[in-house]
This record gives structure tokens, C-alpha cells and sequence, in this order.
């Protein structure tokens, strides 16, 4: 009987040998689209929102080519940095959070006396406004480009609606506030709405503050925030509680 051929013997590690290899391609993939993203938001600092591909390229140090072979089209590049920026407004929240659940740090203006579950809701507000704001105020350039997507031709609007930002935020929200009146014993039935109703009054005061010079118009980023976040949880602690 003849002994098995050295393919036959070796097949199981090839597949294994091709596994690792596709996995690591992924990863260099992920980090070469991070890296893409992260030149596009430099040229968006540095040429405004209305920056063209060109400028991106030149910001990447590569050609238009790279991009459209990562991306596929225009639509696809400004889907990959809203949510960037989509996760760095997240992280925000979050992160406010995480600090605020700390013990002793229940103080200042979205301190309440009620219950544990209605201050750390009254949090959530205050801190996804801050969030916002900040984006606002720091990166004008990058939310301009969020909110009007100029890169974006028209016949491509389709797949990178501006809208379907403000859609994505209004559904963390909605996901954050759910997760906060499950934890009260609520029914979340009401997130939705709320988490929308919450994004659209943010947006159009930040857009307002915005066209007004932002702090320089005489009403700084805190002060703001915690006038929006009170006025949102004045209309929720009706139904809140």
C-alpha cells in the first residue's frame, strides 16, 4: 500500500495557513480604512466641508484610486466618518456616564434629589448635549460636513443621506434611554420617540448657536447645555417619574 501523498498529509494545516493569512488581511484592511478616515477628517480641518477628493488623496499621501477601492464611491467614504464621528459623539455620553456613576460625583447642575435611576437619566440628557456641542464648537468644519455632505454628489445621495445621521443618533439615543428605563422597571416602549425628539431640538439649537458665532455669541458651550438639557428633561420627568 503506498503511503499518503504529502498533500493529502498536509491538508488540514493549508487551511489553516489560509485562514491566518485572510484574518490578518482583514485586520491590515480595517486599519488601512481607519487610516483613510482619519486623513479625510485632517482635510476636512484643514480645506473645510466642502473638501474634494483631491485634497483627501494629498491628505492621505495616495491617490483617489485608494479610496474608491476601500470605499466604493463618495457615499461610501462619508458613511465610514459619520460614523466616526457618530462613535465619537457615543463615547461621550458614555464616557460622562461612567465617570458620573462613580460615587460621590452626583453634584452640579444635572444633580437631582428624586430617585438614582431619574438622576442618572438626567445624565444621559446632559451629557449627550455636551457631546454634541462640543463637536459643535471644536470640529465646526467636520459637523458641517456631517450634517450638509457636500462631497456627496446627488445621484449618490441615496446610500449617504445627511438625514440618516441625525437617524443614526436618534437610535443610540433611543438605545441609551431604553437601556435606562429598563433599569427603572419601565417600559421602553417611549425611547423612539424621545430619542428623536431629542436629537432634532439638540441639532437645531446647535445649528442656531453655531450661526451665531457659538461662544463668542455670549453663551458658552456649558451654559447652553445645561439650559437644552434641562428644558429635555423638564418634558421627560413629567413621564419619567
Amino acid at each position: 500500500m503506498s503511503s499518503p501523498t504529502p498533500a493529502a498529509a498536509s491538508g488540514p494545516e493549508t487551511c489553516e495557513v489560509v485562514d491566518g493569512r485572510t484574518t490578518r488581511w482583514d485586520a491590515h484592511r480595517t486599519k488601512r480604512r481607519a487610516d483613510l478616515v482619519a486623513a479625510t477628517l485632517r482635510a476636512i480641518r484643514r480645506h473645510g466641508a466642502g473638501v474634494g477628493m483631491d485634497d483627501i488623496a494629498a491628505s492621505a499621501g495616495t491617490s483617489k484610486t485608494v479610496f474608491y477601492r476601500h470605499f466604493g464611491d463618495r457615499a461610501g467614504l462619508y458613511r465610514a466618518v459619520a460614523h466616526s464621528v457618530d462613535a465619537r459623539i457615543i463615547a461621550g455620553v458614555t464616557g460622562v456616564l461612567s465617570e458620573q456613576a462613580r460615587p460621590g460625583t452626583e453634584s452640579g447642575p444635572e444633580a437631582l434629589t428624586s430617585s438614582s435611576e431619574s438622576a442618572r437619566a438626567q445624565r444621559l440628557m446632559r451629557a449627550a448635549v455636551v457631546a454634541y456641542l462640543e463637536l459643535v464648537e471644536v470640529d465646526p468644519e467636520v459637523y458641517q460636513f456631517i450634517v450638509a455632505a457636500p462631497l456627496v454628489p446627488p445621484k449618490e445621495r441615496s446610500s449617504a443621506d445627511p438625514a440618516a445621521v441625525t437617524d443614526v443618533m436618534s437610535s443610540r439615543m433611543a438605545g441609551l434611554l431604553a437601556d435606562q428605563l429598563v433599569a427603572a422597571g419601565r417600559d421602553p416602549e417611549q425611547a423612539a420617540i424621545w430619542g428623536q425628539a431629542i436629537v432634532g431640538m439638540v441639532r437645531s439649537v446647535a445649528d442656531q448657536w453655531l450661526r451665531s458665532g457659538a461662544s463668542a455669541s455670549g453663551t458658552d458651550r456649558s451654559q447652553l447645555a445645561t439650559d437644552v438639557s434641562t428644558l429635555i428633561w423638564g418634558g421627560l420627568a413629567s413621564t419619567w417619574d
